[in-house]
């Protein structure tokens, strides 16, 4: 908890610095706090001579890592900021300041447990490019490829526990201080993003993320994903293939290479939903400093995709669940919306189906009287969330990084082509999606997910129909038994009919029978009793005074 308020206080104090005090929307606090900040602000008021991207930038810097990464997601939403601070915040991308090389080269060879001019025939020194959690260096193997080593900065994941610390926190307040901040979850997101950040500080998981990566798009002329060297990873170091490309932000280098840039917006929404609901493994950081552009080509480009350390997958409960919905938005079916926000239990089952239909169209019908191209699914996103805290709606954390990469998907595509359509690009695929989930491809593909378990039972099939035939044999055996027995039974009755003896012998041995199964008092008669008393009067009939 100490630890945690002294980073709460540096963050302040960076507040203070860069003068952030311009992004508070001061306007919404209460008055005590509005005034307490403004007046703690305007002592670096005199400091401001950057702009307030710059300063943005130079402050998410100097808070480490975590916030860095918070930059990212936001320099590709240029729908949502100025080209000031979206401009100033796209240099966090791979421009982060390095640290010294021969560092690098002690981690290397610590991990290796081998000299660098033995691991390679040629390495770089000076890095090629510096990122928040590691940086890279150019080599080459002595078998002649070109690789690139990616190592892990030194004592990162201290930092960055201090900062998770500090979320849990602020996260354990927001959910204290209201039943709104309870709905959001802060709690579990911040856990989700815990496990998603301290995964990207093992390469040894980012090498084997890249393979699969790499798997699932072989020969594909959509995506392609640089070969690992596997025998040069380890946790904080890893080897890959180094590519050529154009850098995806960089516009004017490929308008210069005539490269088709509607195709390759189109493309890029394509692969993501390729990931998400063909594959159910996703790059989950898919900012512009980890994506390139292959335009040997110019007309089919083809995207490279680098830094596979955050993937994501969803199972097909998710995966069903956000296809219906997607193509319910796409229809403007907004009942249909409505009713599976309720079926998947994002909000609760008593909610009004009819009211937050209502609520839905309301955020949506405004936006859809724009061109579909004009229209943004983040703001989608944005307007359904204000409808939040009217119908207790609460934050899915398994979906977050699905959300985070969609708007970056978006956001990107419109940067390379304006007039983007996610829509339409999206919804075939999607509804291509749904027919395959219900149609006969499907029934044939569970068909051979469940072959191997079958053809593990085969050898044990002869055994197993002997072993059923030998139990129905004795079942009709005994079958057969009682049957005799019971024919026995009723012509000794029959034969014992001709005595009087014997028929009082019966109805004794009914009585008897009936007052063991169920003895009563005759001082104390029940219904129940009552009713046994004329089953044992009807059998006496039967067995004694019926000819």
């Amino acid at each position: 908890m100490l630890t945690s308020a002294f980073r709460l206080l540096r963050i302040l104090l960076t507040v203070v610095r860069f003068r952030l005090d311009v992004f508070i929307p001061f306007a919404l606090l209460p008055w005590y706090i509005r005034y307490t900040l403004g007046a703690v602000c305007s002592i670096g008021r005199k400091r401001a001579r950057k702009n307030r991207g710059e300063r943005l930038r130079l402050a998410l810097e100097s808070l480490g890592p975590i916030f860095v990464k918070f930059g990212q997601i936001l320099s590709t939403r240029r729908d949502l900021l100025d080209d000031e601070i979206a401009d100033e915040l796209a240099k966090l991308q791979d421009k982060v300041p390095a640290f010294p090389g021969h560092i690098a080269q002690a981690i290397i060879e610590r991990d290796l447990k081998a000299p660098v001019d033995q691991l390679f025939a040629e390495f770089d020194v000076t890095p090629l490019a510096s990122a928040s959690i590691a940086q890279v260096h150019t080599a080459k193997l002595h078998s002649g490829e070109e690789v690139v080593v990616k190592v892990i900065r030194p004592k990162i994941e201290k930092t960055i526990s201090k900062d998770i610390g500090l979320l849990y926190t602020l996260a354990h307040l927001v959910a204290n201080m209201s039943d709104d901040g309870k709905r959001l979850r802060p709690v579990e997101v911040v856990t989700d993003y815990e496990y998603t950040i301290l995964d990207e500080l093992d390469l040894a998981k980012e090498a084997a993320n890249t393979g699969l990566l790499q798997r699932n798009f072989t020969n594909s002329e959509l995506l392609y994903v640089p070969q690992v060297y596997w025998d040069y990873c380890h946790r904080n170091v890893m080897v890959v293939e180094r590519i050529s490309g154009i850098p995806v932000a960089d516009i004017a280098a490929l308008n210069k290479a005539n490269v088709d840039m509607k195709c390759l917006a189109e493309r890029g929404v394509e692969i993501f939903f390729t990931q998400v609901f063909s594959h159910s493994f996703f790059h989950a950081d898919m900012h512009p400093g980890n994506i390139f552009v292959d335009v040997s080509n110019p007309q089919k480009p083809k995207y490279i995709a680098i830094d596979c350390a955050i993937m994501g997958s969803l199972d097909d409960a998710d995966k069903n669940y956000l296809a219906r919905n997607l193509l319910a938005f796409f229809q403007r079916d907004y009942r249909m919306v409505a009713e599976l926000h309720v079926e998947s239990g994002w909000v609760p089952k008593g909610t009004p189906v009819h009211a937050f239909e209502s609520a839905i169209r309301s955020v949506c019908e405004p936006m859809f009287a724009k061109p579909l191209k004009d229209i943004s699914f983040g703001q989608v996103l944005i307007g359904l969330f204000q409808t939040a805290r009217r119908f207790n709606m609460e934050v899915q954390p398994q979906l977050v990084l699905l959300e985070k990469t969609l708007l970056n998907i978006e956001g990107l595509g419109r940067q390379l082509y304006p007039d983007l359509d996610l829509w339409v690009t999206a919804k075939p695929f999607l509804e291509r999606w749904m027919r395959e989930q219900i149609g006969p491809k499907r029934v044939m593909e569970e068909l051979r997910k469940q072959a191997p378990q079958w053809a593990g039972q085969l050898p044990q099939i002869p055994n197993l129909v002997f072993t059923a035939l030998s139990q129905m044999s004795h079942q009709e055996e005994r079958m057969q038994a009682q049957t005799d027995a019971i024919a026995q039974l009723g012509k000794e009755l029959k034969s014992s009919r001709q005595s009087l003896p014997f028929r009082l012998l019966g109805a004794l041995s009914i009585g008897a029978a009936w007052f063991i199964t169920d003895p009563v008092s005759l001082k104390h008669l029940e219904i129940a009793d009552f009713t046994s008393l004329g089953l044992f009067l009807v059998g006496l009939y039967l067995l004694v005074l019926k000819p």
